[in-house]
């Protein structure tokens, strides 16, 4: 099974955004709750996230640059 991604391996990926399952790890969550706090906070309309989240149909995105930045403190 492989380790989580650090954020040196996230930033090398060639796409602009990452997947829930590649992110939940990096703050500390599950990937099935993180999956259920993002859909409940779009039911909900709400935002418990520091950074931005793209939900369609069943897809899970998030804006690579947005969170590593969030994720580096800035």
């Amino acid at each position: 099974m492989k380790q989580n991604m650090t954020l040196k391996e996230m930033e090398a990926l060639p796409r602009e955004f990452l997947w829930a399952k590649e992110v939940a790890p990096a703050i500390g969550m599950d990937e099935s709750l993180f999956r259920f706090q993002v859909r409940e906070d779009k039911k909900k309309g709400k935002h418990t996230f520091d950074f931005p989240i793209i939900v369609r149909k069943n897809r899970i995105t998030i804006p690579k640059a947005a969170f590593l930045k969030y994720m580096r403190g800035r």
